[in-house]
């Protein structure tokens, strides 16, 4: 029988490393059969943080970008900016970013020109973009099918928690979905439903540690290894066996993130 595989595709590694815990949490994440982790930029001043960490382990890479949450306290990152990170080895995509409305309406002209920024870099490098969308799904889905018509790129909308008509949009520009600990909530149940409908080939699992504990852990730190209790729900969901579930998710990991060795 095979073994199964997970991907843990979006965590913050160095958020882990910051609270002491990041060496406990490599270790325990093979337990839990994960075995590969994809930490993410949040802002440029931190990025050296999340692309060291990715260098220091042969099973972890990263994405570069600026959390639309971080627009206020950062400088607007620039083309330029982006894609010179974009070299490095480690650094499979671009992001997170996007637009949230839940957190701040008052910055959306600046989310909007950011979240541009990155889908062009993103378009240019063919690195799949990173998509944090949170109480703005127009304008999410009026910018995404805005920028896909001056020319395709690949994403992935991360931690989906939003509504079907953006799933919908999504997956008809050919993006990925990816799944966080909000499946095993309670309230999860909303988004289970629309996630039954959707392609198994175009789904992700992520912890989007140290947030979004799953249940049974719900309320406590997250981990990679964590990435488990929602991929087991996911099977549940989609009515197939974990094993099913761990390949799949494992094998569109790979296939978005082409420039992920493993």
């Amino acid at each position: 029988m095979d073994k199964p595989v997970l991907v843990d595709s979006h965590c913050h590694l160095d958020y882990l490393q910051e609270k002491g815990v990041l060496e406990q949490a490599m270790t325990n994440a093979p337990d839990y059969d994960v075995y590969y982790m994809n930490t993410i930029s949040t802002n440029m001043a931190e990025f050296p943080k999340v692309l060291k960490i990715a260098n220091s382990y042969d099973n972890v890479f990263s994405c570069v970008g600026v959390h639309p949450c971080h627009i206020k306290d950062h400088p607007l990152v620039t083309y330029d900016e982006l894609y010179e990170q974009t070299k490095h080895s480690k650094v499979i995509g671009i992001g997170e970013s996007g637009i949230d409305l839940f957190h701040d309406k008052t910055t959306l002209d600046l989310q909007e020109k950011s979240f541009r920024t990155h889908i062009s870099v993103a378009r240019d490098t063919g690195l799949p973009l990173v998509v944090h969308t949170r109480g703005a799904d127009y304008d999410t889905i009026r910018i995404l099918k805005d920028e896909y018509e001056k020319g395709a790129f690949p994403a992935v909308i991360h931690c989906f928690s939003a509504s079907r008509e953006l799933a919908e949009e999504s997956i008809k520009m050919g993006f990925y979905i990816s799944l966080s600990g909000i499946i095993t909530f309670p309230k999860g149940d909303v988004v289970c439903d629309i996630v039954k409908d959707l392609p198994i080939e175009k789904l992700l699992v992520e912890t989007d540690s140290p947030y979004l504990a799953p249940v049974p852990n719900r309320g406590k730190s997250n981990q990679p290894a964590y990435t488990k209790y929602t991929a087991e729900k996911l099977a549940l969901v989609k009515n197939v066996d974990y094993l099913t579930i761990s390949s799949q998710t494992t094998q569109n990991f790979f296939t978005l993130f082409k420039k992920a060795v493993k």
